[in-house]
């Protein structure tokens, strides 16, 4: 077997499994951050240095287990081993983190202990999350990655789903969803004790389904690939001579992607920042200006809310990423897929009726479904051939670390800027979205041959 083979339905699915009960995780996180900390104390123009943390880890973190996965081969695969230690690190901080206020720490204590576990979860979650990409790039051939990066996308925004609900869920059984000034509701609480326990499970899962290929099979499918791509070049395809890998193309291909993952996760980081921030103001009647704002019960009803509308997020992107392997040109489907997301930042501020907000959400799921798969399906094809796949992948997450950061570090003195309104800021993120959509016709394509 020279080339990677065609895997069914079930093999792909395996591969991605545990990617669901990685972004309950995510999900959690991102819908309920900006609430855990507001609820401790912190104002809404500082509230975005809080994101500055996490991503930072994520750059620091995923080239480094992108290298080292590269380099190891065990009984249980090369990539699952990085997998399974993050998972068991990020059940253990989901476990820490939404009791960052029954400690009895001073405000600022409670801040500092929860930006820590913050930290540790973002760390593990990039750890547990990389593997997943690695893999679909080390067993998947490139006429079918896009099927399988829309399914890992399908996981991925199941897997979203489930996190974004169970607050409100939790609310809706009898759970509290109020706690005394400075204490993390049970509603909270018990989302991250539960997507903690379904998170191991997935992992567990794809664990015992997947063996991934052996040394020897991988170089046999290099050199297959390199061959293929100097074919596609005119070059020689001599089977004894397979050419070099096209660093210079996969390169170029590299930085045309990453220029456009710049604006579409700036857009999402301050999606992520300021929407609890912006619909308890235009949905709820919440007085922002009103230094206790975060411990009223309008307030964390909209929280509740915004997983809500996150779901619906992810049930646009479900089933959206069923409609973007049928899209013919990769670029007309993603660069559509992020218009369409910005559209839906905009209209969100102009919205005051909490159900009609269902709408601009379900729209921006369209985008979100994109930046999960097509970068990596662009990205990994340009890598087909190379020996450090993993390598390649840990430094592209440098792409959607570095603009949540400079987002984040940005974000406060934006705010003070657009008049302290955080609904102006997600007018911004649907601009930002519109320029990435115009910036995905500068990526190129490598033809295929024909012969």
């Amino acid at each position: 077997m020279k080339t990677k083979p065609n895997l069914s339905f079930w093999q792909l699915w395996n591969i991605s499994f545990g990617f669901f009960g990685v972004q309950i995780a995510y999900a959690l996180q991102s819908a309920n951050c900006s609430r855990i900390f507001a609820t401790l104390g912190a104002d809404p123009h500082t509230l975005s240095y809080f994101w500055i943390l996490p991503p930072l880890m994520g750059m620091v973190v995923q080239p480094i287990v992108g290298l080292l996965s590269d380099k190891t081969w065990t009984r249980f695969g090369r990539r699952i081993p990085y997998l399974f230690v993050g998972a068991a690190i990020a059940v253990a901080v989901m476990c820490l983190l939404p009791n960052a206020g029954n400690l009895e720490f001073t405000i600022m204590s409670a801040m500092t202990f929860g930006l820590i576990s913050l930290m540790f979860l973002d760390t593990s979650i990039n750890m547990a999350m990389q593997p997943f990409k690695m893999m679909v790039g080390d067993m998947v051939n490139e006429q079918q990655k896009a099927k399988a990066y829309s399914l890992q996308s399908f996981l991925c925004n199941a897997g979203s789903l489930a996190g974004y609900v169970f607050p409100y869920l939790f609310t809706a059984i009898g759970i509290a969803s109020v706690a005394a000034p400075g204490i993390i509701p049970d509603s909270v609480k018990w989302s991250f004790y539960v997507g903690a326990i379904i998170l191991i499970l997935c992992v567990f899962y794809t664990t015992l389904k997947v063996r991934e290929y052996n040394p020897a099979q991988m170089r046999a499918f290099q050199e297959a690939a390199q061959r293929e791509a100097a074919a596609a070049s005119g070059k020689s395809a001599d089977s004894a001579s397979p050419a070099k890998f096209d660093n210079k193309y996969a390169i170029k291909v590299f930085f045309q992607v990453g220029l456009v993952q710049f604006f579409c996760w700036a857009a999402f980081m301050y999606m992520w920042t300021y929407t609890n921030g912006s619909i308890a103001e235009t949905a709820f009647g919440v007085d922002m200006s009103d230094p206790h704002h975060a411990s009223t019960a309008e307030y964390q009803a909209a929280g509740d809310w915004v997983g809500i509308l996150f779901a619906v997020q992810a049930i646009g992107s479900v089933l959206w990423a069923l409609v973007l392997p049928y899209f013919k040109n990769l670029k007309v489907g993603y660069s559509l897929s992020l218009l369409i997301g910005g559209v839906g930042f905009a209209m969100v501020p102009f919205i005051s009726n909490q159900y009609l907000l269902f709408v601009p959400y379900f729209l921006i799921g369209f985008a979100w479904a994109a930046m999960l798969a097509m970068p990596f399906t662009l990205v990994t094809n340009a890598l087909e051939g190379s020996s450090k796949m993993g390598t390649y992948l840990g430094l592209f997450n440098c792409t959607i670390c570095l603009p949540q950061i400079i987002a984040a570090a940005l974000g406060g003195v934006i705010l003070s800027a657009l008049g302290s309104s955080q609904g102006n800021m997600l007018i911004l993120a649907g601009v930002l979205l519109a320029i990435g959509a115009a910036c995905v016709f500068v990526i190129s394509e490598r033809r295929k041959s024909k012969a």
